[in-house]
């Protein structure tokens, strides 16, 4: 049916399986303690020791608790409570001229797959990509649109996308309708649109510390400055330090991640996003929105983004499905509120239109309800990957190592030690056959001299952990050194 609605369905042994990992995060279940067994659980909750055992291997996988041969099933020991988190950066007090691009450069650079292990890529590997299901929807789209699957979508896009997006807003609590979106070549394009749609050479967007590369390169490109704002590694944004910075500072705009940002991994409580839109609504000062990871949570439900709070049309909310459902797809978005007049024509003047098939495919993806049902699993490999990586870094890296926990997305940001510097270790393991990105990159300021961002989108084998290893022992022999 046409107006069908699909949403992700949680089974009733997850439903089991997040209660228990909940106890375990607020440690009322702490590290050795035993579990209730399979039977006396199955008898508590009502259901059958199958959905019992199915909840087990489902905590198993993502290294919660352990078995322990005829004894049961135990608590692992949690990081998550032995870690400090990294120490976030103040607020930069004046505007600052960015000037990052060549820097940038010389560390984001494409590697041979069989000759690196690359920890620097911030995507989804082949192994987690749909491409089967993919080519179903291009053969589909291919067969019923016949020939007009390769002339222009013109601005706004394809139709049945922008209802397909629309629809994605139930997610989180919204109700986009098709006339608010428009389609973009990824959400780096939406971005740089919004960007212009709202600010001019010369102007101030407020950002994250840190905040992704790719946003810095593009105020860059643009003649813009930045003021960077006090980030909470799992808070996100100082709402607070924003406002004191804006009684002081002429901002055009802010440029936020709420959700996830990379590199920080940072997630806003949904009541801070609502202060936060209040208190720019206040000043008609527009946010631009950088939503492309609130679909990657490991949590129970899907936070909600800004936009869900905007009753004045100034939250321009971008997304894309590059980190979702395939990057080489190019397939971006944007809800520009009050703007989409102006979008639509920046959008029409800087690349006419989005790639007519791709739109097609993505939308036929999403309306068979592939994208709920790969989302799952996509979102399960990354938690269960998250926390091998997490557990490494902690076995092998030097003590004093700060990290993060993030709690959805697909980065993790960790602090060294003050006397290693980042990009000399970048240095050092990229002869190695490493690749990672040293934290100065991350900052209009260059700040973040001894963090390093590591992804962890290819599946943990044992090259990555050698790869961990390695980069932990190239640490420690820096500190060695040093003293």
């Amino acid at each position: 049916m046409e107006d069908e609605i699909v949403l992700t369905k949680v089974t009733l042994f997850e439903k089991i399986a997040l209660s228990i990992q909940r106890l375990i995060d607020q440690e009322v279940l702490k590290p050795g303690d035993k579990m209730p067994s399979v039977r006396s659980l199955s008898l508590e909750q009502k259901v059958s020791m199958s959905t019992v055992f199915q909840a087990y291997y489902l905590l198993e996988k993502k290294g919660l608790i352990e078995a322990r041969p005829r004894s049961g099933y135990y608590v692992r020991k949690s990081f998550k409570r032995n870690a400090e988190e990294p120490s976030a950066s103040a607020t930069w007090k004046m505007p600052i001229n960015v000037r990052v691009d060549s820097l940038v450069s010389d560390f984001i650079k494409p590697h041979k797959k069989d000759s690196i292990v690359d920890l620097s890529i911030a995507g989804p590997s082949v192994e987690l990509l749909p491409v089967a299901k993919l080519n179903k929807s291009i053969q589909a789209v291919l067969r019923e649109h016949k020939g007009k699957s390769f002339q222009y979508a013109f601005p706004p896009g394809d139709e049945n996308l922008l209802r397909q997006i629309a629809r994605l807003s139930l997610h989180w609590g919204g109700s986009l309708s098709k006339e608010e979106i428009i389609v973009t070549n990824g959400c780096m394009e939406a971005i740089n649109i919004c960007l212009r749609a709202v600010a001019n050479q010369g102007d101030t967007i407020a950002i994250e510390s840190p905040t992704y590369y790719g946003v810095l390169q593009t105020i860059e490109s643009l003649g813009m400055k930045v003021l960077e704002i006090t980030t909470n590694p799992d808070t996100g944004i100082d709402v607070d330090e924003l406002e004191k910075a804006l009684d002081k500072n002429p901002v055009a705009a802010c440029l936020f991640t709420l959700n996830f940002n990379n590199p920080l991994g940072s997630c806003m409580p949904d009541s801070e996003k609502k202060r936060l839109v209040e208190l720019l609504a206040q000043r008609e000062i527009p946010l631009i929105e950088d939503d492309i990871l609130g679909d990657i949570y490991f949590g129970k439900s899907r936070p909600k983004n800004a936009k869900s709070f905007d009753k004045h049309g100034l939250v321009l909310l971008c997304s894309s499905f590059s980190k979702t459902v395939a990057p080489g797809l190019r397939v971006g978005w944007t809800a520009p509120g009050r703007f989409k007049e102006k979008v639509e024509r920046l959008k029409f003047m800087t690349s006419i239109a989005a790639p007519t098939l791709m739109q097609q495919a993505v939308a036929h993806f999403l309306e068979n309800g592939r994208y709920d049902n790969h989302l799952k699993a996509l979102r399960l490999a990354y938690h269960i990957q998250m926390r091998k990586y997490r557990e490494a870094i902690f076995k092998y890296f030097p003590e004093g190592t700060k990290v993060t926990d993030p709690q959805g997305g697909h980065v993790i940001w960790i602090e060294l030690p003050s006397k290693v510097n980042a990009i000399e270790l970048q240095d050092i393991v990229l002869r190695q056959g490493i690749a990672i990105l040293p934290g100065s990159i991350f900052s209009a300021k260059k700040r973040h001299e001894n963090f390093i961002r590591i992804g962890y989108c290819n599946q943990f084998t044992p090259e990555v952990e050698n790869a961990l290893y390695v980069i932990g022992k190239c640490a420690k022999n820096m500190l060695l050194e040093r003293n």
